[in-house]
This record gives structure tokens, C-alpha cells and sequence, in this order.
């Protein structure tokens, strides 16, 4: 009855997926599932020669921010510094911290034409020194924006949550403190804020963790005003929070450091939690095939499959499966065509068993990885920290068919809308779809 009940969901899940491939609103697209089908994507393109690439845009500043898009607009949020940031890549930063905090920044949103790749407007959000440091890896401004088609809402950090119109005029601004995550229990350490805001149904929703006083809260999208807001007591991750939606119910599934909950969206009570007490947790939540899956944790650790309908203490027949540890510390992983597919930080490529979490495949991939896979059109693709963007057949044996050095660290998640991949590397922003004749 199981497996039946996940095939009958898959099937809705695709076909849903299918109907929004053409646009790609908050980080991870729809419901950041990371999945864009309906469209030819291309399998090589050559940043050199120009193949497949539609255009390439210089950004200015510098930012871990994915792009989203919405119609002729890609949005992307930056940091310009009065200098070049430097970033150390990989596991040599260790827990370090950079000295950005006696520099000045100016934190813009961008819109770029869809077309043409010129850069339609820009606008500052906020102009001056830092209020929360960032970890050598990270950035001064993390998270995604996200969007309806009408309004753009970015999330600057300790520098606010600030609304836009698709022409770039401000409409609100809230002020949400400073948020200064780090460490657990390390009020000195401060590595970036960077779970991304999300908006449904008229409400904007953002999770705010930091060394104390964190929360959980929904905003009107129209003017600003809280609607709701949940107080959290417990360590502070860098996961964004996701929205479910069926004809039962609908929640709002957030990670904790303690516990990981799903809320009501109406009013932000808890509908269930789960106990998974892991430092650093960074991947965010999402459903698929009635499965909500979790992962991350300090190294990376197990992933869980709730089943969708779970209420109170999750425990017993509502946590579906729990795989065998590995899973990943900072990617998100994606659920396409039966399977669940992630790469780790270290490059260990792994594909499970949707529907049983058992391990179907793991091996190594070249290169060290903070961004999280996306999917379409049978294809995986996977941008490392080298610059190389691997793409991977989404089915067995799970060959690597191309891998397209973009010359430039790659720390965004790409983005997939109307048949083109959009790659953020280094301060550029790359357009890439099957020219005529192409693959």
C-alpha cells in the first residue's frame, strides 16, 4: 500500500513540477524541490568558444546568492566591498572568521533580462560596514531572493528583509536584528546568515537563527506587517524553510539544531516535530513522493524520510526510513525519478533508493562541493567550489556525461527555467540552452 501511495504522489509531483518549469521563483525553484522538467536542457556547452551559452553577465560585488527567475527577469542579490572579498575555498578556513567588519558594503538586487542578459536595473539596499561578521567561506549576502512574479523579497542578512517591485521600486522593509549564527555557543563566532526567505500565498516566511533570541515568521507580502511569529530555543542552522501543500493540509517544514518541526502556515503552531540534535545543519528540507526529507549535521549524517502526514512526536510508522550515515553537510539533495541524489563536500557522489532510502550508488566525483544538485530533462547537474559543473545521467549506471570548467568558483545553486541553466561562478552570471542543433 506504501509503494503504491509513493508511486500515485510521484506522478502528481512531476506532473506539478512540469507546470511551473518556466519559472524558478525561490531558492531550489517550486517548493525547493530543485527539479525543472518539460524543457530540452543542454548536456555540454564550452564557456570558451561561446557553445550553448546564450550570454554571460558581470555582477558586480560578491555572493553565495542563487538566482531566480520570473518571466523575462533573473534576480540575484550582491555585496559590493570598497575592495575585493577573499574567499578561502574547500576545508582550509577551518572555523575562521574574515575581517569584513571594518569594511564598506553596498547590498543591491539585480534584475537581468531574461533575453539579453543586460543587467535591467539595480538597487541598493543598504549601504555601510557589516553589522554581523561571515566565515571566510561565506559571503555578505547569502540567501536568495524570492519572488511572485510581482514582488521581489531579499533577505540582506543583519542588513533586513527588504520588498521590491519587478521595476525596483521599495515597497517595505523590516528590520530583523542582527543575525549572527556561528559556533553553537561561541557568541564570538559569526559565519554568515544565509537561510533564504519564501513566499506563499501573500506571506512572506524567513527564518531567523542566531546565537539567541532566533525565530521563525510570516509577513504580509502586500505591506510588511508580521502576521506571526515563533520564538526558538535551540541551535542555529542555515537551512531555508519549505512549504507543502496537499489537499489535506498544508506546512511550513523548518530545520532546528534540537528539533526539526512542521508548522501551520496560518499561524505558525507546531503540527509535529522531530528530534535530530545535529550541529551545523545547512540542507534544506523538502518533499517528494509524500516522503519529507531531511539531512545535514556537522560532516553530514543520516538522512530521514518523515511521511507527510506526521503529527505530534515523530516516531514509529511516521519516520519512513532513516538511511546509513554520509549523507551531506552542506547540499541539499534531490529527489528525480525514483532516487535521491546528492554529492557530499568531499565529492562523493551518492544515489538512494527513494522510496527505502537504501543506497543504490556511491562514488567519488572530482572536486569539493557547497552547491546543491539540480535536475531536469534526465540530467543531473553539480557545480563544485573548483568551477567545474558536472552533468550526471539521471539514470542507471548514473554516468558522468559531461563536466564544463566554468574557470570560476561555483557556490550557487544553478537555476533551470524555460529550457536554460543559469550559473552563478565567481561574479558572473551564465545563460546556458541547447542552441539550434546542439546537445
Amino acid at each position: 500500500m506504501k509503494v503504491h501511495r509513493l508511486a500515485i504522489l510521484s506522478v502528481l509531483c512531476l506532473a506539478a513540477t512540469a507546470a511551473v518549469a518556466d519559472s524558478w521563483p525561490s531558492f531550489r525553484g517550486e517548493f525547493a524541490r530543485g527539479v525543472a522538467d518539460g524543457a530540452a536542457l543542454p548536456t555540454s556547452w564550452n564557456p570558451a568558444t561561446g557553445e550553448n551559452i546564450r550570454w554571460r553577465t558581470e555582477i558586480p560585488g560578491s555572493s553565495h546568492s542563487s538566482p531566480v527567475v520570473w518571466g523575462e527577469r533573473v534576480y540575484v542579490v550582491t555585496a559590493v566591498g570598497d575592495a575585493d572579498v577573499e574567499l578561502v575555498l574547500g576545508d582550509e578556513g577551518g572555523i575562521s572568521l574574515s575581517s569584513d567588519r571594518e569594511r564598506e558594503f553596498s547590498w543591491r538586487l539585480c534584475a537581468i533580462d531574461t533575453v539579453s542578459g543586460a543587467i535591467a536595473w539595480q538597487r541598493e539596499a543598504y549601504a555601510g560596514r557589516p553589522r554581523a561578521g561571515r566565515h571566510v567561506k561565506s559571503s555578505q549576502a547569502n540567501a536568495t531572493p524570492a519572488t511572485d512574479g510581482q514582488t521581489v523579497v531579499a533577505l540582506f542578512g543583519s542588513e533586513g528583509l527588504v520588498a521590491f517591485d519587478t521595476q525596483g521600486s521599495e515597497r517595505w522593509r523590516v528590520d530583523l536584528g542582527v543575525l549572527d549564527p556561528g559556533l553553537f555557543g561561541e557568541a564570538s563566532s559569526q559565519w554568515g546568515h544565509a537561510s533564504s526567505p519564501i513566499i506563499h500565498e501573500g506571506r512572506v516566511y524567513v527564518q531567523v537563527d542566531r546565537h539567541a533570541e532566533s525565530f521563525v515568521a510570516a509577513y504580509s507580502l502586500a505591506s510588511g506587517e508580521q502576521v506571526w511569529r515563533v520564538e526558538r530555543d535551540e541551535k542555529p542552522v542555515w537551512a531555508t524553510p519549505t512549504i507543502h501543500q496537499s489537499a489535506e493540509r498544508s506546512q511550513l517544514v523548518v530545520v532546528g539544531g534540537d528539533f526539526d518541526r512542521g508548522l501551520d502556515p496560518e499561524t505558525g503552531e507546531e503540527l509535529w516535530r522531530f528530534a535530530r540534535d545535529y550541529e551545523v545543519k545547512t540542507p534544506t528540507p523538502f518533499v517528494a513522493a509524500g516522503l519529507i526529507i531531511l539531512a545535514g549535521g556537522y560532516r553530514g549524517n543520516e538522512l530521514y524520510a518523515l511521511d507527510v502526514g506526521a503529527e505530534g512526536a515523530v516516531g514509529g510508522e511516521h519516520l519512513v526510513w532513516t538511511s546509513a550515515p554520509g549523507g551531506p553537510y552542506t547540499s541539499t539533495p534531490v529527489a528525480y525519478r525514483d532516487h535521491l541524489f546528492f554529492v557530499r563536500d568531499t565529492g562523493i557522489f551518492n544515489v538512494l533508493d527513494l522510496a527505502t532510502g537504501e543506497q543504490v550508488l556511491r562514488r567519488r566525483m572530482e572536486g569539493t562541493y557547497s552547491a546543491s544538485a539540480v535536475a531536469g530533462d534526465g540530467k543531473l547537474y553539480l557545480a563544485s567550489e573548483d568551477g567545474v559543473v558536472r552533468v550526471v545521467a539521471a539514470e542507471a549506471p548514473f554516468e558522468e556525461i559531461a563536466a564544463v570548467d566554468m574557470e570560476a568558483a561555483c557556490m550557487s545553486t544553478p537555476a533551470v527555467a524555460d529550457g536554460t541553466l543559469y550559473l552563478r561562478c565567481g561574479s558572473e552570471l551564465w545563460a546556458v540552452a541547447k542552441s539550434s542543433g546542439g546537445d
